[in-house]
């Protein structure tokens, strides 16, 4: 059996509308929904009200048609409120049947194959390895990876993937940066390039060059080894990258280089490519694609009048490459900086004419507010706030909670005294002490039963809890759908709050009626596995004490 309730009930309409008006609709038409007021009903629908027009019927004969012909098995009750709501009570053995179920799978609960294992390539975070991961990167690997594992949660095959933008002219700078930095470990006069990079953490990468190889890469000739110089530059830098996302419970599948597509010779083939389908034309000494064939409002150059190639060839060669090993639906999680590169970039696949489809979800920016203002520069070192940083300030779990709490294209303040307070105005602890709680109810009950008759547990509080621990499921694909992982967050919200009041109203061990806490304690046990599988979904740890 089935175990979303709402995907059921659907169904039941779908079924219902077929009997009695021979009219067929689908499950994006019936919209079920938990009622605020749940004296009115567990769930409502305004089916009616939406078949009115096509129908050309009074919705409220409609809805009271639709009664007539419903399958009553999930339904204990049922009424028309309103213009011609369709409110439903289910019954309560429905309701108590999906608690043994999240017993029984534990760790699976809410896991679901509705992506068919149909291949998917995320790429987010992506930055240069030139320094510090800053907030921005922050937010798009706190979404990116929470969206990869609802993905994976609900059927998808997910290759989380980096892409390293280690060539070009910024990657030239660096290695110049470093150079400047090693010579000064020496005491040697070699400024930093105007257009490096001044940061601390290149003259910490300096030091460990120094106290590697000594002088060795000392030379009268600043050109001579520039090129040892990009190398453990980008690879100090990257390991640091790594280190910083691991710490934020990111982690990827593939790291893909932008050098390695040129050394493979894959940026000519895509450009051979693009030339093959005169997708391509020669103007004022540039090379320029037909972008504007595909809805950009004008064509872009691909090959400037010196030789050099734009960014935006790579970056087509790059996408080829990924639709070649095996992922024709990818998915690009680019900063707000790149909203208007979104036209070019998809006309530009559009251009190859691959069976391909790729997405850009823009992450806005979050701005930090510490001691109530905003919270740019590093107190350490004056300069953009690290991510490692604001890990030290706030904690990974808080800084995951609140960058996944709001949708990414909207931008939030993060308040980074609220993430790190212990109390419940703070909506992660809040949350993480709903789990601890239940596992402390857990830690006091060896002298209980978990019971499997579950008939007694028809409180308002046990109802209302039951209901939103069905709609994990639906949840989990709704997300996975949008990849809008604030969904999760204000799921979580509900179930702890949800579990809260119960708490409160609901005295769980009895003494005086064990058959009642026994059934009690099942209902605890699958809030706990629930809640727990939800902060999984967005790197939130679930602790046992607080």
């Amino acid at each position: 059996m089935k175990y979303d309730i709402e995907k059921q009930l659907k169904q039941v309409m779908i079924d219902a509308v077929l009997k009695a008006f021979d009219y067929r609709i689908d499950e994006n038409f019936v919209v079920i929904e938990i009622p605020k007021d749940t004296s009115l009903g567990d769930y409502a629908t305004n089916v009616a009200m939406r078949l009115a027009k096509p129908l050309r019927k009074n919705p409220k004969v409609i809805a009271m048609e639709i009664i007539d012909k419903l399958d009553m098995k999930l339904v204990e009750a049922v009424n028309v409120a309103g213009a011609g709501f369709i409110n439903i009570f289910i019954k309560q053995s429905v309701l108590a049947s999906n608690i043994l179920r999240i017993l029984q799978l534990q760790d699976d609960y809410g896991r679901s194959d509705m992506g068919q294992n149909q291949k998917i390539n995320l790429e987010y975070v992506s930055a240069n390895p030139t320094g510090d991961l800053h907030p921005g990167h922050a937010r798009g690997a706190a979404i990116g990876d929470s969206v990869a594992r609802i993905m994976a949660f609900a059927g998808y095959d997910v290759l989380r993937e980096f892409y390293v933008n280690d060539a070009g002219n910024q990657i030239h700078n660096m290695a110049k940066s470093l150079q400047a930095r090693y010579y000064q470990a020496f005491d040697l006069d070699v400024a930093v390039p105007e257009d490096g990079y001044h940061g601390d953490d290149l003259i910490e990468i300096a030091a460990a060059l120094q106290a590697e190889v000594k002088d060795a890469y000392l030379s009268d000739d600043l050109n001579e080894h520039v090129e040892a110089f990009k190398q453990y530059g980008l690879k100090a830098e990257l390991d640091k990258i790594k280190a910083d996302l691991h710490a934020f419970d990111v982690e990827f599948d593939v790291y893909s280089s932008e050098q390695a597509l040129r050394d493979q010779g894959l940026v000519e083939a895509a450009l051979a490519r693009l030339q093959s389908l005169d997708m391509v034309y020669e103007a004022d000494q540039a090379l320029w694609l037909k972008t504007t064939l595909f809805d950009d409002d004008k064509d872009r150059v691909l090959r400037k009048s010196d030789g050099s190639y734009t960014y935006l060839l790579p970056d087509i060669a790059y996408h080829l490459d990924k639709i070649n090993r095996g992922y024709a639906w990818m998915v690009d999680f680019l900063g707000a900086d790149h909203h208007g590169y979104i036209t070019r970039l998809k006309a530009a696949i559009e251009a190859l004419q691959v069976e391909a489809t790729l997405e850009i979800d823009i992450i806005q920016m979050a701005r930090m507010i510490k001691d109530g203002e905003e919270f740019k520069l590093s107190k350490r070192s004056g300069k953009s706030v690290a991510l490692k940083e604001l890990i030290e300030i706030a904690g990974k779990d808080a800084l995951r909670y609140y960058y996944a709490s709001k949708a990414s294209d909207t931008q939030m303040d993060l308040d980074l005294d609220m993430a790190s307070k212990q109390s419940n105005e703070n909506p992660v602890y809040y949350a993480q002490y709903a789990h601890a709680r239940v596992c402390s109810i857990l830690k006091v009950s060896d002298a209980y039963e978990m019971g499997t008759q579950l008939d007694d547990l028809v409180h308002p509080k046990e109802i209302e809890l039951m209901k939103h621990l069905n709609e994990f499921v639906y949840v989990v694909e709704d997300t996975a759908l949008t990849r809008q992982p604030h969904k999760i967050t204000n799921y979580i919200q509900k179930v702890a709050q949800l579990f809260h009041s119960f708490y409160g109203e609901c005295h769980v061990l009895d003494e005086n009626n064990k058959h009642l806490s026994s059934q009690r304690l099942a209902l605890v046990k699958a809030v706990k596995i629930t809640l727990a599988n939800a902060l999984s979904l967005i790197g939130v740890s679930a602790p046992e004490s607080m």
